[in-house]
């Protein structure tokens, strides 16, 4: 059992707050600038330096948005009765759901505006992506948010700011994952060529199983026997199956050859 008494804030500089939930977005942010700046320069994607960082401010907006805006799913009566709480980033609560279609539909805007392939930018952004939602998982943590069920195992942890029961430290099982996923991502990325759009429907699939897997051991409500992120998750994995069957039927056949 341990008691969870980790700091949220990094650094204090009087009203001014340094958070480590924050500086993995910004992180987050800075790697997919320089992911995409790396390839750039190695020839496997045509942006210059302005526009890798235009790609990357549309990003950042619709991570932003998308992410917020989905917490009305979680949280409709804090929302809904005082708006203004959807601008107040810094005190947490970013829906991995909302911030990926926010990510996705940013991209897409950005692509089409500059004629450029969505699936190979979608490809490519979801590296970074994967390893900022790794990152962002253990700042939940520090957070003290997102708990786990009640449970007395050898590991447990007690959230003080929740109650004193020890429960499954859930946000540490789904950073696990998504590291985990984050290498079978950079190995596929240096793999082989694969048909545009096949590790992002990776990234969407395994992300998803992974997602309603964890979330039996975080204490969230239910509805129908799943959590809310289950159900959006159990979308994320159909859709990927779909896809796989109808657009990437022999790209998994090219990844032991």
């Amino acid at each position: 059992m341990w008691i969870h008494n980790l700091n949220p804030t990094l650094l204090s500089l009087g009203p001014l707050e340094i958070r480590w939930y924050g500086l993995v977005y910004v992180l987050g942010f800075f790697f997919a600038i320089y992911w995409l700046r790396h390839l750039s320069k190695k020839g496997r994607l045509s942006l210059n330096k302005e526009e890798v960082w235009d790609l990357g401010f549309y990003l950042m907006l619709g991570v932003i948005i998308g992410s917020r805006l989905f917490e009305i799913f979680w949280e409709p009566q804090h929302y809904l009765s005082n708006p203004l709480n959807l601008l107040k980033v810094w005190k947490g609560g970013m829906s991995f759901h909302g911030g990926l279609v926010g990510i996705v539909a940013a991209a897409w805007i950005y692509c089409k505006k500059k004629k450029i392939n969505f699936w190979k930018i979608a490809d490519i952004l979801s590296l970074p992506a994967m390893l900022a939602l790794a990152l962002g998982r253990i700042a939940n943590f520090v957070n003290g948010e997102l708990v786990g069920r009640v449970w007395n195992g050898r590991w447990c942890v007690v959230f003080p700011d929740y109650n004193q029961l020890c429960r499954h430290p859930s946000t540490l099982y789904a950073a696990g994952k998504r590291f985990l996923i984050f290498g079978w991502l950079l190995f596929l990325s240096f793999r082989k060529e694969f048909k545009p759009g096949f590790i992002f429907w990776n990234f969407v699939f395994w992300e998803g199983l992974g997602r309603i897997i964890v979330d039996f051991f975080r204490q969230d409500q239910l509805f129908f026997y799943f959590t809310l992120g289950q159900w959006f998750s159990l979308v994320m994995v159909i859709l990927a199956l779909f896809m796989f069957i109808k657009h990437y039927p022999l790209e998994w056949k090219k990844i032991f050859k």
